[in-house]
């Protein structure tokens, strides 16, 4: 799409996001339309559907807004020329976050082992309940 700027219904449709989403986004500071329309309509560049997107790949994994807001800020600072000690700040900040990343990961696929073996105990239940009645019946 190059530098072609987009509608918000258009970057609704292709990222599947409402409108009332994207709008409430811009509105407590995570995307910033890059452009306005000559009737005030918000336009959108495909870094600014980069970032919608990214957003949206994070809100499910219970980041709140302002950690997500915080996490963009540190992304985009990161962009900037910076002093060594803004630096180590922002790759410090980076770190907490990769943790906090991490340490969810893992509670997720220990939840994920645990279902496996409930079910794996429901099946085997299932199986033996099945071939003792099987065999009562007889």
């Amino acid at each position: 799409m190059g530098n072609e700027l987009m509608q918000i219904g258009q970057v609704s449709t292709r990222i599947g996001l409402s409108l009332r989403t994207i709008r409430h986004w811009d509105e407590v500071g995570l995307v910033t339309p890059s452009a306005r329309s000559a009737g005030g309509f918000r336009l959108y560049t495909e870094s600014d559907v980069d970032r919608l997107a990214f957003i949206k790949r994070l809100k499910p994994l219970d980041f709140s807004l302002e950690q997500i807001k915080e996490l963009l800020a540190t992304v985009d600072g990161l962009q900037d020329e910076l002093t060594p000690e803004r630096l180590e700040d922002l790759l410090g900040r980076l770190a907490m976050f990769r943790a906090a990343t991490d340490s969810r990961l893992d509670a997720l696929r220990h939840q994920v082992d645990s279902l496996e073996f409930l079910s794996r105990d429901l099946k085997n239940l299932d199986i033996s309940s099945r071939s003792g009645n099987a065999s009562r019946s007889s």
